[in-house]
């Protein structure tokens, strides 16, 4: 078709960060938006992730690093490593023991305690309704033995303390760390659930040395004054009984981090919550991180940069409760901050963290998980013009469970094209489209998925189908303008020259750029990049 066009040529170098448009659909009935503003202390740089209140095909889940307690992961990684089970956008979980990598606080998986809660401070838990609870919640649990006495369990998944008793699960690892101590071997034993009786067979008692993890039970290890009551009441062939609980009472709360402080609770902001937290844990721009959820339970996942100049500065606890009221939320919860703050999509970082290496290797991840049909973005424009750039479009959906598919393509006008149907398994797939036949204008690709439990969702991106631009290439003596917006230009060829230097009129270095050409015409925007090596 000819038509005339807005041109507008762009010289710059390749990878130049920039705003992302607001909002964006991650996944369905995700949205994902990054903010730059400029405020009386400096530029600040947010990132705000609202998703459905957690329930059917929505999660709000802890990730845990290497799925053991010790040692340390990022984000992104973890994204990575769940992407066959699920679909995740997220940030950091709790604080933790830098050098053994478990987290400071309470750590709850699938109803299931892997770690105890901090004393003196709060965890944030999503319970089977999907509602946030945001509450201290202090840890009450005991063991007995022969003698039908009951003793304290002082942790779980972390090493005793001095004349204390830890109760280690499979979760740990593979071995106990090493104590001077007694350790009751116990199998089989049941998942810390809490508010039951979990019994298990004194199998074994070994001392003074790390003991294996057996997979299908777990290991009462104790140390000084405890070790007396594990050597005296876990016998070898005697059951030991474990009673887990948390106060108040959490027993509708199937997964849960720890953190703090609280920052918004019952619509207000918590002033001095109170917690047991450092000086820099609680005041000070930094880095930040947060949970809330609205009244309407949609949740709400914040983090600023920070300790960058010229990007952000960071945020302080105070601000960032009244951010997270100004986005709707009634219950708001501070994670962990500084260097861990870090947001991720699928496995793909989205902000800038601020340790120099980079991606900081933490304890957990707090995301939000999707296991209906996922659709990544396709290219934003389908232009069949036989130049070989942009003429095929790559459509690509992912399922996590097996499911019967119907893959399609509404055109401008509501006609529907099928591209794919059937049952699938899980994994990832894509289909290719040439524009054949196709008018041009704005086109739907839709995704429409029902599981092997019912469930159905639909995935939906659009792209254009625009044949105004092509056959773009650079010539040999690198003629390209540097900038150029000359407004309408008549159908044909346009060559543009450039005379190597920048806006500043000093020569570029060498270097890898790239040519952008965007074109705005009734169909609506369409862009050309290629790619181009400066040498000097």
């Amino acid at each position: 078709m000819v038509r005339k066009v807005l041109l507008i040529g762009l010289f710059a170098l390749a990878g130049a960060p920039s705003a992302t448009a607001r909002p964006v659909q991650a996944m369905p009935g995700v949205t994902y938006d990054h903010r730059l503003e400029w405020t009386a202390a400096g530029p600040i740089s947010t990132y705000v992730i609202t998703a459905p209140k957690p329930g059917g095909l929505y999660s709000l889940t802890p990730l845990l690093s290497n799925n053991t307690i010790v040692g340390r992961e990022t984000v992104s990684s973890m994204e990575r490593r769940m992407s066959n089970q699920m679909t995740t956008i997220g940030v950091n979980g709790d604080f933790f023991n830098w050098a053994g990598g478990w987290p400071s606080g309470l750590l709850m998986q699938g109803g299931v305690i892997e770690h105890h809660p901090a004393s003196g401070r709060s965890a944030v838990g999503v319970d089977r309704s999907g509602t946030l609870h945001v509450d201290r919640v202090p840890w009450a649990a005991s063991w007995r033995g022969a003698s039908m006495l009951d003793y304290p369990v002082a942790e779980l998944n972390e090493p005793p303390r001095p004349n204390a008793a830890s109760l280690f699960t499979p979760v740990w690892g593979a071995t106990t760390p090493a104590v001077n101590g007694i350790a009751a071997v116990l199998e089989p034993f049941p998942p810390a659930v809490p508010y039951t009786d979990l019994i298990g067979n004194v199998s074994a008692v070994v001392s003074d040395s790390a003991v294996a993890i057996p997979r299908d039970g777990a290991v009462l290890v104790a140390r000084g004054a405890a070790a007396q009551a594990v050597q005296t009441d876990a016998v070898v062939g005697s059951q030991v009984r474990v009673r887990l609980a948390l106060r108040p009472d959490w027993s509708t709360v199937t997964d849960a981090v720890s953190a703090g402080p609280s920052l918004v609770k019952s619509g207000k902001p918590v002033g001095n919550a109170g917690e047991a937290l450092s000086t820099v844990q609680l005041f000070g721009r930094d880095p930040r991180t947060a949970i809330g959820q609205r009244a309407d339970g949609r949740i709400v996942l914040v983090a600023v940069d920070g300790r960058r100049r010229g990007w952000s500065v960071g945020i302080t606890n105070s601000d960032l409760a009244l951010m997270l009221m100004r986005e709707g939320c009634v219950t708001a919860f501070a994670l962990d901050s500084g260097g861990s703050t870090t947001v991720a999509f699928d496995g793909a970082l989205l902000n800038r963290p601020s340790d120099p290496g980079g991606e900081r290797p933490v304890a957990e991840a707090f995301v939000v998980g999707y296991t209906g049909v996922f659709a990544p973005s396709p290219a934003p424009t389908l232009s069949p013009n036989g130049d070989r750039l942009g003429d095929r479009e790559v459509l690509r959906y992912k399922l996590v469970r097996r499911a019967a598919i119907a893959a399609n393509i509404v055109a401008p006008d509501g006609t529907i094209r099928a591209l794919a149907t059937g049952q699938k398994q899980p994994g990832r797939y894509a289909v290719t489209w040439d524009g054949a036949g196709g008018a041009e204008g704005k086109y739907k690709w839709s995704v429409t998925a029902t599981d092997d439990l019912g469930r159905t969702s639909v995935a939906e991106r659009t792209f254009t189908l625009d044949r105004t631009l092509g056959f773009a290439h650079i010539g040999r003596n690198a003629d390209i303008l540097r900038t150029v917006a000359a407004g309408k230009r008549a159908p044909g060829s346009v060559t543009v020259r450039w005379n190597g230097r920048d806006g500043r009129r000093k020569v570029v270095r060498s270097g890898s750029y790239v040519v952008h050409i965007a074109a705005t015409s009734g169909i609506g925007l369409s862009e050309l990049r290629l790619p181009v090596r400066i040498r000097r």
